[in-house]
């Protein structure tokens, strides 16, 4: 049994970065971000997956994807915010988010890539970043947290794939 299920999710599509969205850390989702996302927890909520809280980036977009989430599963997971997750957080600082949430099995990070990808393969021990799609998710589990033990991916599924699950 894992000690955590710890789940990486892309932030969904976004508005396009230029003259309307001058500040990055602004931009909203697009309104067919938001309804991709929302089947896209459906699709989670068909596989009985859910999530004891999300963890997101501070900026608009992430934020936004993490209240869909909260929002539409289940579980309805709490979610707090943490700067560790923006652009310029490192994966130190994500490490440190991680064990701050241990006593609660399953846990969800909202966050950018190429920040993401670079988790998920530090965190299983791959030597290459994986690539998130916007609004994909992978799971990770770990007996002992890191940087202690290493992670087993247990699956990733792209935003299409969890969409199709969610009628």
């Amino acid at each position: 049994m894992a000690m955590i299920e710890l789940y990486l999710i892309r932030h969904g599509i976004a508005a396009e970065r230029g003259k309307d969205w001058p500040d990055d850390s602004k931009r909203p989702l697009t309104p067919a971000g938001i309804s991709r996302l929302r089947k896209a927890a459906r699709g989670l909520n068909a596989l009985e997956i859910g999530f004891d809280q999300i963890v997101t980036s501070p900026l608009v977009r992430t934020r936004q994807t993490a209240e869909v989430f909260s929002e539409e599963l289940k579980s309805k997971p709490p979610i707090a915010t943490s700067d560790a997750l923006a652009p310029a957080g490192t994966p130190a600082a994500v490490m440190q988010e991680i064990a701050r949430h241990v006593r609660k099995p399953r846990v969800a990070l909202v966050g950018h890539e190429p920040n993401l990808g670079e988790l998920a393969a530090q965190l299983i021990g791959a030597r290459a970043p994986i690539e998130f799609k916007k609004g994909g998710i992978c799971r990770i589990d770990f007996d002992v947290l890191p940087p202690k033990g290493a992670g087993a991916l247990r699956w990733f599924l792209t935003p299409k794939m969890l969409r199709s699950l969610g009628g």
